[in-house]
């Protein structure tokens, strides 16, 4: 269980931003936003347990509970009473059953931001998982991780970069998980849904969604139908980025996330 906290550049006494990736599960994939965000923030990011080629295999019945759980030993450990929250995709589920978890604690959310995430699968969404599971059935890690930049970032963005997605993809191959581990936590994903806990969990708390228009993994009206769910909250949705907008439209995003923050909280804490 490996985590770092980025300490903020600008004020010792700055609050805590706690940072949960999607399905890779690696902290890296928050390197465009690390900068930016410590400017305001003492910064969390951390590896999820199972998404490394050396990982122990996850056990049976593997769960987005079990996932939360996993970072809350992590705030317990660090002593961080309350925080900031950004989740990608299932980062975002992880979110929202730490609120659950936490409920009765003295540990405070005080945000939720998710991005690109959903209140339950939808049928687009399962085709895809369906296809990305087939590959890595029948065809083995490599035919997984070459396919899956078409989940995730614009075609545009590929054809500019398919020099630097090809390093990437072996960097990933050389790291790949135990394939037990990456098939239940895509199932974890897909039994995800919103329910009365997780509204109860977060009616205080304040909640951004964040979608891109031209996402092809999870449909943007996911983003509505998650605010929806939760009953309140912000929604932005920016034009274009794709499902890994961290990647392909950091400063976009960071800007997104921080405006959010400045109008709730930092303006308020200046």
């Amino acid at each position: 269980m490996s985590y770092r906290i980025h300490p903020c550049t600008q004020n010792l006494n700055a609050g805590f931003l706690v940072l949960s990736s999607g399905l890779g599960g690696h902290a890296g994939f928050w390197k465009p936003q690390i900068e930016t965000l410590t400017q305001y923030f003492h910064v969390l990011s951390y590896d999820q347990e199972g998404c490394h080629a050396d990982s122990s295999i996850l056990p049976d019945h593997y769960t987005v509970t079990d996932m939360a759980r996993q970072l809350l030993e992590i705030i317990k450990r660090e002593k961080i009473q309350q925080f900031h929250f950004i989740g990608h995709a299932i980062g975002g589920f992880i979110g929202a059953e730490l609120a659950v978890l936490m409920k009765s604690s003295e540990t405070t959310l005080l945000s939720l931001t998710s991005i690109n995430s959903w209140n339950e699968l939808d049928p687009h969404t399962q085709k895809c998982f369906e296809a990305r599971l087939h590959l890595l059935k029948s065809a083995g890690a490599e035919a997984y991780v070459r396919a899956q930049g078409l989940f995730l970032y614009p075609p545009a963005w590929i054809s500019k970069n398919h020099a630097h997605l090809k390093t990437l993809e072996n960097i990933q191959l050389e790291d790949f998980p135990p394939a037990p581990n990456v098939l239940k936590r895509i199932e974890a994903a897909q039994k995800f849904s919103i329910n009365e806990q997780h509204i109860q969990a977060l009616q205080h708390c304040q909640l951004h969604f964040i979608a891109n228009q031209d996402d092809f993994l999870v449909p943007v009206h996911k983003s509505s139908d998650l605010k929806n769910a939760l009953g309140h909250g912000q929604l932005s949705i920016l034009a274009s980025g794709a499902h890994a907008s961290t990647v392909t439209e950091p400063e976009l995003l960071n800007k997104t996330m921080l405006q959010f923050f400045q109008n709730h909280f930092l303006k308020v804490a200046s």
